[in-house]
């Protein structure tokens, strides 16, 4: 019994001083403070919330999903006080909410993006005017025979970048019957490695057709494959072949090139660089930046 005495007194003497060695970390100390628990359980949960803490510290640093650091990502490791006891869970991040929201609205965007026609742009904002130009001069002088460069569309968040050049793409297709594709990179890269039998007929088609808009390129997690075996001989294609291709993106192209070079935790500038000339030589970069028309 005496033992057990001494084994139990041990324990907590070196909880103790644990706790008291994670409190030198500030972000530890500040997650500490906010909760309404006793010293003995802080102490026994050090490890648990000092993996808290490294997380809340990631997500403070993090730019977007594609660049989540945490254990479940989109999510992080949070502490809650329920009865004097300190019960962990994972909560969603901002990014994840908003990624969440998005595909509720889905359904309907989706619509909104079908029938989208130029007829139809609101013309107000006046953040909007130098692309809309854009849009109506790549109309007229557009034909399956011209060689026109696309655009690369960047702002911030539902400014209405995918729903300006699906109103272009929609009336390229009725009046001047061109084949267009929509598609929504990250979700690409998912059904290509998914669905290996159909891997070089979806790639020919992305490599072939009129008018090619990649929606949201920097929103993917970035691996040499993807970045390199998918992206970059889609856009090597269609610059041999002059096919004007269009992208949207939160990212601006120098940014875009700081997520590239990123793949499987080492970084290749080159190859990011390679990708990025590409992309440059395919399209005008223009920014939009604009009211959410998602809210």
């Amino acid at each position: 019994m005496e033992k057990l005495k001494m084994d139990v007194r041990d324990t907590l003497e070196v909880l103790g001083n644990e706790y008291k060695e994670a409190l030198k970390d500030k972000d530890f100390a500040n997650l500490t403070k906010r909760l309404d628990a006793s010293k003995e359980e802080l102490e026994k949960n050090t490890s648990k919330l000092q993996e808290c803490a490294n997380e809340l510290k990631c997500c403070r640093e993090c730019k977007g999903l594609y660049e989540c650091q945490n254990r479940l990502a989109g999510h992080v490791y949070f502490p809650n006080v329920y009865c004097d006891k300190i019960k962990f869970d994972y909560v969603p991040c901002k990014y994840q909410k908003e990624l969440e929201r998005d595909l509720e609205n889905r359904p309907s965007a989706e619509k909104q993006i079908e029938n989208a026609r130029m007829k139809d742009i609101d013309i107000t904002d006046k953040n909007r005017v130098e692309v809309i130009k854009w849009l109506k001069k790549f109309y007229d002088n557009y034909s399956k025979s011209s060689v026109l460069k696309g655009l690369y569309l960047h702002g911030n968040f539902g400014c209405g970048k995918t729903y300006l050049v699906s109103a272009l793409f929609n009336e390229l297709k009725l009046n001047k019957k061109a084949t267009t594709a929509i598609v929504y990179f990250p979700q690409i890269l998912r059904t290509l490695k998914d669905d290996w039998d159909f891997f070089g007929t979806k790639m020919d088609y992305y490599q072939n057709v009129d008018l090619l808009l990649i929606d949201d390129i920097g929103a993917e997690k970035v691996t040499e494959w993807g970045r390199d075996e998918v992206l970059g001989t889609i856009l090597q294609s269609r610059m041999n072949n002059s096919l004007p291709t269009f992208f949207t993106s939160n990212l601006s192209i120098d940014e875009l090139e700081k997520h590239l070079a990123t793949a499987s935790n080492s970084v290749d500038q080159v190859k990011a660089r390679r990708i990025i000339e590409r992309i440059k030589h395919l399209t005008e970069d223009v920014e939009m930046l604009s009211e959410n028309r998602r809210k």
